[in-house]
């Protein structure tokens, strides 16, 4: 019994000590997943593009002057306005440029009348030379005043001409339709003839914008127009795409030697007034289109000091590094073009990577609804709740 009672005591401090030792032991460590964004890796039809910067310029600038001066009687339109061609802007007194043409018609009149009576003279002396009545030295001077008389009724002529072109110039139309800019006179206000604007109009449908091609890409864009209209897109200060596309409507002539790069300009119908004469805006032209490349979100692509690489997540949730060959940004730079390294249908990591080591355990994440796009949700899933 004593030998029994000792064997079972030796055997329960064994069994406490295993235990002691198995609790002594740390629990293995295991990371937790990090929660990052996807997005799959797809085809698109990508343009090939050169990008510069350009200024937009009216199509047409006149700075209306007066071709005669006089008193400022009226102005028929508001600054700022648009304006037609043809369209009635200012009126001089108009009482000078009456009477100097009520004097050349005078004038005309007057000399006309002497002009028939001396060519009669004429008529009649050239009929008595062949008579003998008179001498053919006093039928040749006849001949020769009825001759001035017809030369001065000539430069009447011009002269009345010239006072009604006068008159209407009094009235003062645009010669192109645009908008008008700030004016520089005001009614009352002294004109002299061609001494200063009274005011600028530019046109703003159609409208042009200017850029430079760089010389190494000069020869691609040549090729592009021989082909047909140029494609021509711009992004305005604001990161604003304009919706209308423009069309390349002019190259020089030269390449500056100076700067190494071409003039360009492209014309925009600008039917909605996007474009406005002196911003400065970022052009795109279109060279072609390459069908079927793969592309990621340009967020997903990492710069490392061996080449960019990306992390793909397979259906085991764990991020592994793969690096690829990088194309060219696409669009307004959200996609980029990936030359190796892809295949379509695989998910790479867009958010999140700053977290990330290779073979990384990782958790998928939606994409954050916007506030718009959240409010409407509710509202709609609330509508439809309250719908018998």
């Amino acid at each position: 019994m004593i030998r029994a009672r000792v064997g079972f005591t030796a055997l329960a401090y064994a069994f406490v000590c295993a235990l002691a030792v198995a609790c002594s032991k740390a629990p293995a460590h295991q990371e937790p997943p990090v929660p990052v964004q996807v997005a799959a890796v797809t085809r698109i039809s990508a343009p090939v593009t050169i990008e510069s910067n350009g200024a937009v310029e009216p199509m047409q600038t006149v700075a209306i002057e007066a071709q005669v001066g006089g008193s400022l009687e009226t102005v028929a339109f508001n600054e700022g306005d648009d304006v037609r061609a043809g369209q009635v802007l200012f009126k001089l007194d108009p009482r000078p440029f009456e009477a100097a043409l009520r004097q050349a018609e005078a004038a005309l009149a007057r000399d006309e009348a002497q002009a028939q009576n001396a060519q009669r003279d004429a008529d009649r002396y050239k009929a008595l030379v062949e008579k003998d009545y008179v001498t053919k030295s006093q039928a040749d001077q006849a001949q020769s005043a009825a001759t001035a008389m017809q030369a001065t009724v000539v430069s009447d002529k011009a002269a009345a001409d010239n006072a009604r072109l006068n008159l209407s110039y009094a009235t003062i139309r645009a010669p192109i339709s645009g908008r008008t800019g700030r004016l520089l006179v005001r009614r009352g206000n002294l004109v002299k003839a061609n001494a200063e604007p009274l005011v600028v109009i530019n046109q703003l449908h159609p409208i042009m914008v200017r850029f430079t091609v760089l010389q190494r890409d000069f020869p691609a864009l040549q090729r592009r127009a021989a082909r047909g209209s140029v494609p021509v897109r711009v992004l305005t200060p604001d990161s604003g795409r304009v919706a209308e596309a423009g069309t390349l409507a002019f190259l020089d002539n030269a390449v500056d030697s100076l700067t190494g790069t071409v003039t360009a300009k492209a014309r925009f119908e600008n039917q909605t007034g996007s474009l406005w004469p002196g911003e400065y805006v970022r052009v795109t032209v279109e060279l072609d289109v390459q069908a079927n490349i793969v592309a990621v979100p340009t967020r997903a692509v990492v710069a490392g000091q061996e080449g960019s690489y990306v992390f793909v997540v397979g259906s085991d949730k764990l991020a592994k590094l793969r690096p690829v060959s990088v194309g060219r940004a696409v669009g307004s730079g959200d996609m980029t073009t990936i030359d190796k390294g892809l295949e379509p249908g695989e998910e790479v990591v867009i958010d999140g990577q700053s977290r990330l080591t290779p073979n990384a355990r990782v958790d998928v994440k939606a994409a954050p609804v916007p506030p718009g796009a959240r409010s409407a949700s509710s509202a709609s899933s609330a509508q439809a709740g309250a719908t018998p």
